[in-house]
């Protein structure tokens, strides 16, 4: 990845995020195989060519600030921080002889049975309390470590909320309290079967599709591009601000309909197209994404 500095900012920020990583071929990390087939194959294909510049990196600083905390604290007894790990996946599936899946993670707690990690979220993320991310990718690390004979049964998410606003904390019931939150987790024999159903497909469609033409990679679907969808909204003609906003055509016709009966020639439906807020903020490799071309254009 080209790192650039458009504000200039200083350069040890520049250093702490510039990587010399490339990626070892059959070898795919427990962050990386959460991600779409196609941006997984696509920022490898295109990696020395997709750049970021370092002031939308600011998270990652802050990320890396606190794993260097952690790599500098004493661990208690028992405790294992920053461990490295490797699953020769070919001892499980002989056709997946020479794929692996490697990691780090934060802290693993072997007398609690726990695997420990640190997050960044914003505070919708807790009120919503969307946390299957979380919980598949702590899940994939306790089954790595469970590769070395460890038995791991709980997780820990411990996250810094980015947006913390303490008004709010104080006057909505719903809000977080405290800038920290914490979120717990637990296993079981079903957790770790369906998690390692997931690992093996994930590795035998990556194993199918690392040499496919950009063109010919599967499609990300609409949840993994977090597809907002196509809404349609009566308003006044002469407004912005919708009167309603309906999820389908033939409601908004309805309601259009009826305020014809009355208010004729005054309202009118604006379709609001959907957009995939993935490819169009979140994903590093949309210039070299066909899909994105053709939809978005040029990044």
């Amino acid at each position: 990845m080209k790192i650039t500095n458009k504000l200039n900012l200083p350069k040890q920020l520049v250093e702490l995020v510039n990587s010399n990583y490339k990626p070892t071929p059959h070898q795919y990390s427990c962050t990386t195989i959460l991600k779409p087939t196609r941006q997984i194959i696509l920022e490898r294909r295109y990696g020395d060519q997709i750049e970021q510049d370092v002031s939308d990196m600011c998270w990652m600083i802050f990320g890396i600030a606190v794993h260097s905390v952690i790599e500098n604290s004493q661990e208690d007894n028992g405790q294992f921080k920053e461990e490295k790990l490797k699953v020769d996946l070919g001892k499980y599936w002989e056709e997946l002889k020479g794929y692996y899946l490697s990691g780090r993670s934060d802290m693993i707690d072997l007398i609690k049975k726990t695997i420990i990690d640190w997050k960044t979220c914003s505070a919708w993320k807790v009120i919503y309390k969307d946390f299957e991310d979380w919980r598949k990718e702590m899940l994939i690390y306790a089954w790595a470590v469970k590769d070395l004979g460890f038995d791991i049964d709980k997780a820990e998410a411990i996250a810094f909320i980015k947006d913390h606003n303490k008004t709010k904390s104080k006057t909505d019931s719903q809000y977080p309290k405290l800038p920290i939150w914490v979120e717990s987790f637990k296993f079981n024999k079903k957790s770790f079967q369906e998690i390692e159903k997931f690992i093996y497909n994930k590795f035998m469609e990556l194993k199918k599709y690392e040499n496919a033409s950009d063109d010919d990679l599967p499609m990300c679907t609409d949840e993994e591009r977090w597809k907002e969808q196509t809404q349609y909204a009566v308003k006044k003609k002469a407004n912005k601000k919708a009167s309603k906003i309906h999820d389908t055509l033939k409601q908004a016709e309805e309601h259009l309909k009826n305020l014809e009966a009355e208010y004729p020639n005054v309202y009118e439906i604006e379709i609001r197209e959907g957009t995939d807020k993935r490819c169009l903020e979140y994903c590093s490799c949309c210039e070299f994404c066909p899909y994105y071309q053709k939809l978005y254009g040029k990044k």
